[in-house]
């Protein structure tokens, strides 16, 4: 659920103050990583890599069979 979704305001600060913890950790990690996070479709095929080193395609083509 993001910001704009929050039903109270009570909701909506708690979804803020998650927002801004999020992006301060990824600051973080890019500062100690030496680059960027991927983002969007990149940050899903890493993610997806990373678990199993196959591809998520590879994974759904595997599946199909």
């Amino acid at each position: 659920m993001g910001i704009e979704n929050a039903e109270t305001k009570v909701g909506e600060d708690a979804a803020k103050g998650l927002q801004r913890s999020a992006e301060a950790e990824e600051r973080k990690t890019e500062a100690s990583k030496g680059s960027d996070l991927a983002k969007g479709a990149d940050r899903f095929e890493e993610r997806s890599k990373s678990s199993d080193g196959k591809s998520a395609g590879a994974k759904q083509q595997e599946n199909d069979d």
